[in-house]
């Protein structure tokens, strides 16, 4: 019987076990978007997950979103990502980078660039500037002769991170970034190769994906997508055909995996886990909303077909979140005051679990 302490073959990789840690922000970069040791002890803490996807990575300076995020696209960067990746490997872990093409979530005071998008739409709600949250600009739209540069960019932060030390990465499709925002019935207007027909929307993320795969390996490259997902504004039509269609295509690309976000009803989920041939990484709740995953919407999913289940902000708070899971222990409450705060506290102040009497601490 398949549990989340099963093992899995992913890849060229043996996986310990079905939890994947998602990635999440923590705006905890120096500046130019360089790796730190805080941040090389947050991974190595929670190495006994069966794979770690880290926070978004920016590909480019015009991909940044957040100040304090870090990067691969420079040297520098790049140098600084060996003290994570080695920091993980030695405490017996795995570790995808997520690379995180920002699109028009980002302003001018954060990277001095005008952010970029498939269309002149600006996203809904305020971005991060070194300065305080400001209302999303509205971006530049791409020229046609642009946009495959810009699917490109996911692949040459490919090769950086494999450099790095990762052992692959993975494309963020969702949450209304780049990737998002093509697939996207309106904050996509283009009437070319890249718009309108749903053949048309996902030829971005095909390019992009396909690009990562040829320059680093299929067995390295996964993707994440937030099928009907509405974060900053975007919205999708025809939801079903178009993460059909989009899967369909990138199946011919044999993946490491897709990583599906519950942003749409279970009916729809299932579908695509029936149209995706590889592995399928679920992460059963809706991300930042009110639930987190549990054992219960883990055991769940593994029983409706997927392989590998992630989860996000329990892994904050519980270092050691496989041990409690697999030994029923209780789970520790996440401060949220201290999710972008920078700093130690918050983020390498959580301890595992404290056994009393003769049991020794883990």
């Amino acid at each position: 019987m398949t549990t989340l302490f099963t093992r899995y073959r992913l890849g060229g990789m043996t996986l310990p076990n079905r939890l994947v840690m998602a990635p999440m922000t923590r705006v905890r970069a120096a500046a130019g978007g360089l790796a730190t040791p805080s941040m090389a002890t947050y991974y190595a803490q929670r190495a006994t997950a069966g794979l770690i996807v880290t926070e978004g990575v920016q590909p480019s300076l015009l991909g940044q979103s957040n100040p304090g995020t870090p990067g691969l696209h420079t040297e520098g960067q790049t140098a600084s990502w060996r003290q994570v990746t080695e920091a993980v490997h030695a405490n017996g872990g795995r570790i995808f980078a997520q690379i995180m093409h920002s699109g028009r979530v980002s302003h001018p005071d954060a990277t001095g660039l005008q952010p970029v998008g498939p269309s002149a739409v600006a996203a809904v709600g305020e971005v991060f500037t070194p300065g305080g949250p400001r209302p999303a600009p509205v971006p530049r739209a791409l020229a046609a002769a642009e946009v495959p540069e810009q699917a490109l960019s996911y692949a040459r932060a490919a090769r950086r991170a494999v450099d790095a030390g990762f052992d692959g990465v993975e494309l963020h499709g969702a949450n209304g970034y780049l990737i998002s925002q093509f697939l996207s019935s309106n904050a996509n207007l283009r009437t070319d190769g890249y718009g309108g027909p749903i053949a048309h929307r996902i030829r971005f993320a095909v390019e992009a994906v396909a690009a990562t795969a040829e320059a680093i390996g299929a067995e390295r490259t996964g993707i994440r997508l937030s099928p009907g997902g509405t974060f900053w504004g975007v919205q999708e039509t025809e939801v079903a055909e178009l993460y059909r269609a989009l899967l369909t295509e990138l199946a011919r690309l044999d993946l490491a995996y897709v990583h599906l976000e519950a942003t749409s009803e279970e009916e729809l989920l299932l579908g695509l886990r029936r149209a995706w041939p590889g592995t399928l990484v679920m992460n059963p709740v809706l991300p930042m909303g009110p639930k987190q995953t549990g054992r219960a919407e883990a055991d769940r999913w593994l029983g409706l077909g997927a392989e590998l289940i992630s989860f996000g902000r329990s892994f904050i708070a519980n270092p050691d979140l496989v041990e409690r899971l697999r030994t029923s222990l209780p789970l520790a409450p996440v401060d949220e005051a201290t999710y972008y705060q920078g700093g130690d506290a918050g983020y390498l102040t959580y301890p595992a679990y404290q056994h009393t009497g003769a049991a020794k601490n883990y």
